[in-house]
């Protein structure tokens, strides 16, 4: 009895590739030099894994710098408006003669203080203590007074253009004027708006009080 021809083709129930099989299969590099699609696509698959690389590096490098603090991470905050510090209620006019009022003089002007002193006095107001102090603020002038003394702290503003109110925690309805660099001169009397208003207070729209540079309402007198 003749025997079967074994097959070549199958060992071990496994289908053996032959040689033309594999070479067609697997393109040779000059094969892919003579075809410019799959040469153009072998360049964009290198591009999106050098991108891919640098991605997974970059993010390393950021995730490392987060952890050592070096990068701050801005958290998710409600937006608030801003506040306002000055007291919105609309004042009348008080007359000068009902002011008490104490000046101060932040500036290197010598003098600065009494001159002005004077000019308040002329128009009937009450001045007390004139002196010499120290301040953080750098606007036109600072006009303090407690919540007693809003009112005549508005007609004082009134005299004195583009000065800040601030408050304090004093009982009385005395009211501080502090000049500062900015001071220039008092509003003529005669020019003087005495209709009623609110309180005037610049440094909310502007960078005038250094809070680095303490007080900024004056504590200590000296001789002016």
């Amino acid at each position: 009895m003749a025997r079967k021809a074994k097959d070549v083709t199958v060992l071990h129930g496994h289908r053996v590739v032959t040689g033309p099989e594999l070479r067609a299969t697997f393109v040779e590099d000059e094969d892919t030099a003579h075809n410019p699609v799959r040469l153009r696509r072998r360049i964009v698959h290198a591009v999106v894994l050098v991108l891919l690389i640098g991605l997974i590096i970059s993010a390393i490098v950021i995730a490392l710098a987060i952890m050592n603090g070096q990068i701050k991470v801005p958290t998710a905050e409600r937006s608030h408006e801003a506040v306002s510090v000055c007291p919105a209620a609309t004042f009348d006019y008080t007359p000068n003669e009902q002011i008490n009022l104490n000046v101060y003089n932040s500036t290197t002007r010598p003098g600065l203080a009494r001159s002005v002193a004077d000019e308040f006095l002329g128009r009937k107001f009450l001045v007390g203590t004139v002196s010499n102090t120290q301040s953080g603020y750098r606007g036109v002038a600072a006009v303090v007074s407690g919540a007693a003394g809003q009112s005549a702290a508005f007609s004082v503003q009134r005299n004195v253009p583009g000065s800040d109110y601030f408050q304090d925690d004093r009982s009385d309805a005395s009211v501080d004027v502090i000049l500062t660099s900015g001071y220039k001169e008092l509003t003529a009397p005669e020019l003087v708006d005495q209709t009623p208003g609110k309180l005037s207070c610049p440094r909310e729209s502007r960078r005038i009080a250094d809070g680095s540079k303490r007080p900024v309402i004056p504590t200590a007198a000296a001789t002016p």
